[in-house]
């Protein structure tokens, strides 16, 4: 059995404006109809010993998370919540030690939920090759072949190659080699001599071994992480679809990736090289590179208009888009944020989150839009003593409110039906109704049809201070 675990937290700001704290890479639509995440476990549905996956994220994305897997209809192993960030090495001692309960002979593939791979059928050959030297008691990664000198990734330089229990050199110890050497992020002369050699390899994040010998090899290189894991796990709780890793067991966890914890010590290493159309899409330019360009080697993505444009990258969500007598730009557009960048230095987009974050600015954490487990929440309109806001209700979701303080609301009904109920009063919520919700007053929503409810919500009074509704939140 291999057991797929998906590392699903971080927020690529190198894709920013797209990309956001509460609303990272791997949960947007960028190559596809797909987000990442879906392209990452919908590529392994069709390889024969793989099991339900195991998705570890961020507890403030675990709702997303659901609701994306749930519109693939995967069914997760778990869904294991991070109450904070700690880098790949702890969650892959979470994810062993619940493979070992589900069957201690369990290999369990590490993958981040970010990558793009456009050669699946090769991806799944270079993957048995990995699961058979796994299967022997290897620690295996898998190098990405590199096709041109690139400072944005660590490398790894090939050793000898792999041989089996016998000493002999076995048809799939032919493509595997023992791993030399980790190398660090290169500078571009270094970077041209590791593609020359045909000796290195980019790191890519991704490996495969038996959770009981990863498990081993923490505990004597990384005990620590082990402990406080395994305290985590045991103390964490289970509500609906979610694993709640307990916070205090957690956070004092060194935070450290698993290269660093045990693939640079361990003496169990081997490196797979493959050659799969892999990218990381860690940029706009690398984006640019994968995606489909017309005749003028422009990316479009929206409503966009390019006249006289050359090799930019155009990408609208909201609004139209006209580019006029430019190159080699990336241009993105989102309801509240325009960027526009030279399309060969968009690694420097950091910098600009750096600055909107030591601003205290939101639109570094969330967009206008924003996803709740039971729906959505689109600001369509404020000012100082206003508040315009687009609302849609999940079919099968309730609602818990308490009462605002605002000097008026007004709920203006736009599509669907729900239940209504003020303090002791219940009335049932149709199209082209306006309802008046009442200051101080506690509020449940129900909305128990097949359809979303949506609604236009009109608040007035001081809004500074509050949100004016705490939302919590349940699922039926």
């Amino acid at each position: 059995m291999i057991i797929p675990v998906i590392l699903a937290g971080g927020s690529g700001t190198r894709l920013w404006p797209l990309s956001r704290e509460m609303y990272p890479k791997q949960l947007i639509k960028l190559t596809n109809d797909y987000t990442m995440l879906q392209n990452t476990l919908l590529r392994l549905v069709d390889f024969d010993s793989m099991a339900a996956p195991i998705i570890i994220c961020n507890k403030s994305q675990g709702f997303i998370v659901a609701e994306q897997l749930s519109e693939i209809k995967i069914q997760p192993a778990g869904i294991f919540l991070e109450p904070a960030g700690r880098n790949t090495a702890p969650a892959v001692a979470v994810a062993a030690l619940k493979a070992l309960r589900m069957d201690p002979d369990a290999l369990i593939l590490i993958l981040p939920a970010d990558h793009l791979i456009g050669d699946v059928p090769t991806f799944h050959d270079t993957l048995k090759t990995g699961e058979h030297l796994a299967n022997q008691g290897d620690l295996i990664t898998f190098g990405i072949v590199p096709d041109r000198p690139e400072t944005g990734y660590g490398y790894i330089r090939k050793g000898e190659p792999v041989v089996g229990p016998d000493n002999k050199l076995s048809e799939a110890g032919q493509r595997a080699f023992v791993i030399d050497k980790f190398v660090e992020k290169p500078d571009i002369d270094t970077a041209k001599h590791y593609l020359s050699t045909g000796n290195y390899c980019w790191n890519s994040g991704m490996f495969i071994f038996k959770a009981a010998i990863v498990l081993e090899e923490m505990k004597h290189y990384a005990p620590d992480i082990v402990t406080a894991c395994e305290k985590s796990l045991g103390k964490g709780k289970t509500k609906q679809c979610f694993f709640y890793l307990e916070k205090d067991a957690f956070e004092k966890c060194p935070a450290d990736s698993i290269d660093y914890a045990i693939m640079e010590k361990t003496k169990r290493g081997v490196m797979i090289p493959f050659n799969a159309g892999w990218d990381d899409v860690g940029s706009w330019e690398a984006l640019w590179n994968v995606g489909e360009k017309d005749d003028s080697g422009n990316v479009i993505s929206g409503d966009v208009i390019c006249v006289d444009a050359t090799n930019t990258l155009v990408n609208a969500r909201s609004r139209l888009v006209a580019v006029l007598g430019v190159k080699d730009l990336a241009v993105v557009e989102t309801p509240d944020v325009i960027l526009v960048s030279s399309l060969y230095n968009t690694q420097g987009v950091k910098k600009i989150v750096d600055t909107l974050k030591a601003d205290n600015r939101s639109e570094t954490v969330t967009h206008k839009k924003k996803y709740h487990p039971w729906g959505i929440i689109e600001t369509v309109d404020n000012g100082k003593n206003f508040q315009i806001r687009k609302i849609i209700v999940s079919p099968g979701t309730s609602l818990s409110l308490a009462g605002h303080s605002c000097k008026s609301v007004h709920w203006i009904i736009l599509e669907g039906a729900a239940k209504l109920t003020l303090e002791d009063e219940t009335t049932l919520l149709a199209e082209n109704l306006l309802t008046p919700i009442g200051a101080g007053i506690s509020i449940n929503l129900d909305n128990n049809g097949k359809q979303p409810l949506v609604f236009l919500e009109v608040a007035a009074g001081d809004l500074s201070k509050t949100d004016h509704f705490d939302i919590q939140w349940n699922r039926k």
